[in-house]
């Protein structure tokens, strides 16, 4: 979800504060919800600002710099490793989830292959 403008943060106010209509119809005039207005005029008289909260990090990547050179490096060394054989080998205290995600990093492509041959019969 994307953080309103603060340009439409301060319209909404100075209609709410010079009384252009209710509240409903202000969020109807402004394609915004009820409940956004009744919580940004909290927030400007709780703190006095309007402006947006920030936004919560992410967590770093567990594989970056040297992990992740080393992950690479065994990737090329076996190109048919599993996840969970590169995250055993890598050493790092992570998921195979977090392997997936520095794979991806690397845009390194896991093709899989067939465990038996091909059908000679088409399907119907």
């Amino acid at each position: 979800m994307r953080t309103y403008s603060k340009d439409l943060r301060e319209r909404v106010v100075r209609a709410c504060d010079e009384g252009v209509g209710t509240r409903e119809e202000i969020a109807r005039l402004f394609v915004v919800s009820t409940a956004w207005i009744r919580r940004l005029l909290q927030r400007r008289r709780e703190t006095g600002s309007i402006a947006a909260k920030p936004r919560g990090g992410q967590k770093p990547p567990k594989f970056q710099g040297k992990d992740l050179d080393r992950l690479k490096t065994l990737l090329e060394a076996q190109p048919d490793a599993t996840l969970q054989e590169l995250l055993e080998r890598s050493g790092v205290q992570a998921s195979i989830m977090a392997v997936h995600r520095a794979l991806v990093r690397l845009k390194f492509r896991r093709k899989k292959r067939r465990s038996r041959p091909a059908s000679k019969t088409a399907r119907t």
